[in-house]
């Protein structure tokens, strides 16, 4: 089901039966998530509740620490601290590579794992690989649900423990971190009825979105 036949490059740069709906700028990325953000989709509108929800329990759970270790304990506030560092190192590189295992899963034989750090912006890319809506879904939504699993056990297991703090704010802060995954899939959300494929190119730093001329739909930018 993951790897699934798609449209080959030159199929939807030259057939009449594929339109290109849009071609974004890897450099702009950010500015094209928030636009999709902006949009009032139910996508959009449950990732908003979720994002408070975890925002709220992010800021609880960060301060209680703080306050026990103003009362003398210093145990929890070690776990926040190694979250934090954590969070903001070693889990961008897992998030990443989450996309690359489910890139992999699609088939794509070549993904690269890059940035713009000025911009805080990371990503995984698969050159010249053609994702379906389903496939494109499936590897925006893998780094969020398996941080999700693995966060949810660790804070299980260690409920009465001072690591519980540590899972509990990596948690939190990786909902942030998944914004513009969710941004991007709430592009695909736009053409309910309609086939959509992307692909990545590496060479112009691009990635470009088709749409599958069946039902006359056309986009307005």
């Amino acid at each position: 089901m993951i790897c699934r036949s798609n449209p080959t490059l030159e199929e939807l740069q030259n057939s009449d039966e594929y339109e290109q709906i849009a071609i974004l700028e890897h450099t702009e990325v950010k500015e094209f998530v928030m636009e999709q953000l902006s949009g009032d989709s139910r996508r959009i509108r449950g990732f908003m509740v979720y994002q408070l929800v975890m925002i709220l329990a992010g800021l609880l759970f960060a301060t209680r620490p703080i306050v026990l270790a103003i009362h003398g304990d210093f145990h929890p506030l070690y776990w926040l601290i190694g979250a934090v560092v954590f969070s903001f190192t070693l889990l961008i590189f897992i998030h990443e590579l989450l996309h690359l295992f489910a890139f992999k899963l699609t088939g794509a034989p070549h993904v690269k794992i890059g940035g713009y750090i000025r911009q805080f912006i990371f990503y995984a890319e698969a050159d010249q690989h053609v994702l379906n809506r389903k496939q494109f879904i499936f590897v925006a939504l893998t780094p969020l649900i398996a941080v999700k699993i693995i966060t949810l056990a660790g804070i299980f297991f260690t409920f009465h423990h001072p690591a519980f703090y540590f899972w509990m704010f990596i948690m939190s802060v990786h909902s942030l971190f998944c914004a513009g995954d969710i941004g991007m899939i709430a592009f695909f959300d736009r053409f309910p009825d309609s086939e959509i494929f992307t692909f990545d190119m590496r060479a112009t730093g691009q990635s470009y979105f088709y749409k599958k001329n069946d039902n006359g739909e056309t986009f307005e930018k």
